[in-house]
């Protein structure tokens, strides 16, 4: 898929898309930067950092109907949600503008003539409302928890919302005592939230949305799924489906139309008494691992958790900010062990090891057997981050208290959908306790449409990653035949080898991610510019993907990654679905362009 502009959606033309074309190393430090040169023309980004377009859209239109001059609204899909982020907002401000912030709730006005088909759908978007100069807070809560709207929900609710057909319902601006009270742990979910008697004054200022540029899929969704015939069973057996996908008990399609799903008798994860209702849907995988980690605080006293390995930045943003904090250990190794279990000799406790199987970017792997028999020692909660890995290849169920991972990755692959899991250990010694938080904590906030995407991109999950999986060993053969490549760093090479090896199924590979390392920071930008192929953010799509993850990902703060290894001018490589042959010789070329560097 080659050949992207500057700021152009990948896959190009789609209007959900994942990923945003930035073909060059300079293209990424520039995004870093705010230059408008690239900021300026990108038409998306990855959602939890880039606020979708339609989804500005509807929050400036809510402004300007329901807001004031100088106000900023972020877009929630429930009021449960939105009063999260309101009480993120207020922690981190003065008392002075937390009396300014307010949430308004949306749902479909009663007094409308509503079809039935509407009304059992029940849309909602509650929108928190600031001053301007709260954005930046408000845009961290967004990132770290993935709580926010989909675009595809904020595409219809604003369409509702223009039609006069979604009203204010109710309001919330907070307390005195809220504006002032420090950070407590979880007790800070519980609190209801105070509903104000009126809306804030209304603004004359008649509502004009651009409507949004859609795909023609999406657009046959809205006609076809939200029409007036529409079963909402469909999307019921759809969710059923990605959650029996995902507790590896169904890997082929089924009639979402007609008839109920094959009952589960067997699974992949090796555990016999897993239900389909052990899995829970997110709206991406981040917001998985938050309300993982709000369950447990829930569940048992809040402690400290423990971040082990070099992580995704907001998994460990999510264990320092919001709860009692976090023990980090960047490096995932041996020596890293033996210091925790120095701690937990000495009478330290901590409610949950949270890791990533393989971690990302440099794909290494923590002992888990030997994390398991700390856990059950020390009463401790494992969650592992499966997304790089996969259930098609490893099992990391059989270790792990709570299971995540991020859909929007490989098991969609098509790069047009968010969606996030979480599985409860049926055998986990946390189990009763956590299904019961869950009954009255969980909220499914994961959009209609959004499901029906990810259960049709999912369908062939299994057969994807097997070609993936030859794909990224084939690549990882040129790589390390080269002198100019200092290192590679994929599962079957690395040092913790065996470490996967442990969790590796009987007929799983070592995934499509892989990062490379060459001996000059010159090479690397040469490689990375002259590679005929996407290059953007996100991972595990079905064409290959490339990023300097580390500018990316770390760029305020290159030397703390450094300091665990991780080198500034990184490459890493999300391995697709091309034909092998065309692949490797991609690579050859990008490396003979970084050999002229070296020669020069």
């Amino acid at each position: 898929m080659p050949g992207f502009e500057l700021g152009e959606s990948i896959p190009p033309d789609t209007a959900h898309a994942v990923s945003v074309s930035l073909p060059t190393w300079k293209a990424n430090v520039g995004y870093e930067e705010g230059e408008d040169w690239v900021v300026g023309r990108m038409t998306t980004g990855y959602p939890r950092f880039f606020i979708h377009r339609s989804i500005q859209a509807f929050a400036n239109d809510v402004v300007s109907r329901h807001g004031r001059p100088g106000q900023k609204s972020m877009l929630f899909p429930t009021s449960k949600v939105a009063n999260r982020c309101l009480d993120f907002i207020v922690q981190r401000t003065s008392p002075e503008l937390s009396r300014q912030i307010g949430i308004i709730n949306f749902a479909l006005d009663n007094f409308k003539d509503i079809s039935a088909l509407l009304r059992k759908l029940a849309p909602t978007i509650s929108a928190v409302v600031f001053p301007e100069e709260l954005f930046s807070v408000a845009k961290q809560y967004w990132q770290h928890t993935g709580d926010g709207t989909s675009s595809r929900r904020a595409e219809f609710c604003h369409s509702l919302f223009a039609d006069g057909l979604l009203a204010p319902t109710s309001t919330r601006q907070p307390t005195p005592d809220t504006a002032e009270r420090p950070s407590r742990g979880p007790r800070r979910y519980h609190r209801p939230g105070s509903v104000n008697d009126g809306i804030p004054p209304t603004i004359p200022h008649p509502s004009s949305p651009k409507e949004p540029q859609e795909s023609l899929e999406s657009s046959q969704f809205l006609e076809e799924r939200f029409g007036r015939n529409l079963n909402l069973s469909m999307v019921e057996r759809a969710k059923s489906a990605i959650r029996r996908r995902i507790a590896g008990a169904l890997n082929h399609e089924v009639d979402l139309n007609d008839g109920p799903l094959p009952s589960m008798t067997c699974n992949s994860r090796g555990i016999k008494n897993l239900e389909e209702e052990d899995v829970y849907l997110y709206p991406c995988g981040m917001n998985a691992i938050f309300n993982a980690h709000r369950a447990l605080l829930t569940t048992r006293e809040p402690l400290k958790s423990i971040n082990f390995g070099f992580p995704y930045v907001d998994t460990l943003k999510i264990l320092q900010k919001f709860g009692p904090g976090c023990l980090f250990y960047g490096h995932a190794s041996d020596k890293d062990l033996d210091d925790l279990e120095a701690k937990l000799k000495s009478g330290e406790r901590f409610l949950a090891l949270f890791c990533e199987f393989p971690g990302n970017p440099l794909l290494t792997c923590p002992d888990l057997m030997r994390i398991r028999k700390l856990a059950d020692e020390f009463d401790f909660a494992i969650v592992v981050d499966e997304t790089i890995g996969t259930f098609a290849n490893i099992n990391v169920l059989q270790v792990a208290d709570i299971v995540v991972s991020s859909l929007t990755k490989i098991f969609s692959g098509d790069s047009n959908v968010m969606g996030g899991s979480a599985i409860l250990n049926p055998e986990s010694r946390y189990y009763k306790a956590l299904k019961s938080t869950l009954q009255t904590e969980y909220e499914d906030t994961y959009w209609h449409e959004d499901i029906i995407f990810m259960e049709r991109n999912s369908r062939d999950f299994d057969s994807r990653v097997e070609r993936i999986n030859t794909n990224a060993e084939a690549i990882c053969d040129v790589l390390r035949a080269h002198p100019l490549v200092k290192d590679v760093y994929y599962p079957k090479y690395n040092p913790t080898k065996p470490n996967y090896d442990a969790c590796r199924l009987p007929n799983g590979g070592y995934g499509g991610l892989l990062s490379i390392v060459f001996d000059r920071a010159e090479q690397a930008q040469v490689f990375y510019d002259t590679m005929d192929i996407a290059k953007g953010p996100s991972l595990g799509t079905n064409f290959t993907l490339c990023s300097p993850y580390v500018v990316l990902a770390h760029y305020t703060e290159l030397p703390w990654a450094a300091s665990f290894g991780v080198d500034p001018d990184l490459v890493r490589v999300s391995v697709g679905l091309e034909e092998t042959t065309e692949l490797q010789d991609t690579f050859r070329k990008a490396l003979k362009a970084a050999e002229e560097v070296f020669a020069s």
